[in-house]
C-alpha cells in the first residue's frame, strides 16, 4: 500500500515558508497598541478642538498661559502648518489621506516598539486632522483645522500637531540608529557583508 503524497509534492513544487507562517503574536501585540495609541490621540486632538470652540472666541486675542511663550487663541486654518497653502485645503486633504493609507500599510510590518510609538502618534495626528478638512465648514475636503495653541505668536497648532511631530522626531532618531519597521537594525546587518567583501579570499588565492 503506497502511502498518501505530501500536499507539497502533489502541487508540484515546495510551499513557501513565509507564506505559511502566521504574523508573531509579538507583532499582533505591536499592531494592537499602535491603533489604541492613535485612537487615543484621536480622542484627545478632538475633545480639545471642541473645547477650544466652546470655550474661546475666535480671533480674540491670546490668554497667556506661560508668560509669552505659551498661550491660547482660537482660529480656523485652511492651510498646513504656518498657514501655508491656505488655498489649496483639497490638495492638502488629497495628501493627509495617502498618508494615512499609507501609514495603516506600513503597520502591518512592526516589529519595533519605537516605531510602533512613532506610527501610533502620526496616524492619530494626521487623522486628527483630516476629520476637520472632511466635516468642517466650508465643506467636504476643504475644511478648516482648529488651532488654538499659540506658541510665542509665532504660530498656532493643536494636539494632532505635537503628536505629528514628536512623531518625526522619533522616526528620525530610529533612522539615526538604523532601526527599521521591523525592528532589525540594519546597519548591523551590512556590517559583516561589507568586511567579509573588504577580506581578501585566501581559498581562491593563486599564489
Amino acid at each position: 500500500m503506497s502511502t498518501p503524497a505530501e500536499p507539497s509534492a502533489v502541487a508540484g513544487g515546495e510551499t513557501d515558508p513565509a507564506a505559511a507562517t502566521p504574523p508573531s503574536s509579538g507583532s499582533r501585540v505591536l499592531v494592537v497598541w499602535t491603533g489604541v495609541l492613535a485612537a487615543f490621540v484621536l480622542a484627545a486632538d478632538q475633545l480639545t478642538k471642541w473645547w477650544a470652540e466652546s470655550a474661546l472666541d475666535v480671533n480674540a486675542p491670546t490668554i497667556p498661559i506661560v508668560g509669552d511663550l505659551l498661550g491660547i487663541r482660537l482660529i480656523y486654518n485652511p492651510g498646513a502648518a504656518l498657514s501655508i497653502a491656505s488655498g489649496m485645503t483639497w490638495l492638502l486633504t488629497i495628501v493627509v489621506t495617502v498618508v494615512v493609507v499609507f501609514i495603516i500599510r506600513a503597520i502591518g510590518r512592526l516589529g519595533s516598539r519605537g516605531w510602533a510609538v512613532a506610527l501610533g502618534l502620526l496616524l492619530g495626528g494626521a487623522v486628527g486632522n483630516l476629520v476637520d478638512r472632511l466635516v468642517r465648514e466650508p465643506g467636504f475636503a476643504r475644511g478648516h483645522v482648529v488651532d488654538f495653541i499659540d506658541y510665542a505668536g509665532f504660530f498656532v497648532g493643536n494636539v494632532a500637531d505635537i503628536a505629528v511631530v514628536s512623531a518625526a522626531v522619533l522616526i528620525a532618531l530610529l533612522s539615526l540608529r538604523g532601526i527599521g519597521l521591523d525592528g532589525k537594525r540594519h546597519t548591523d546587518d551590512a556590517q559583516p557583508a561589507e568586511r567579509s567583501a573588504d577580506r581578501p579570499d585566501d581559498q581562491n588565492d593563486p599564489a
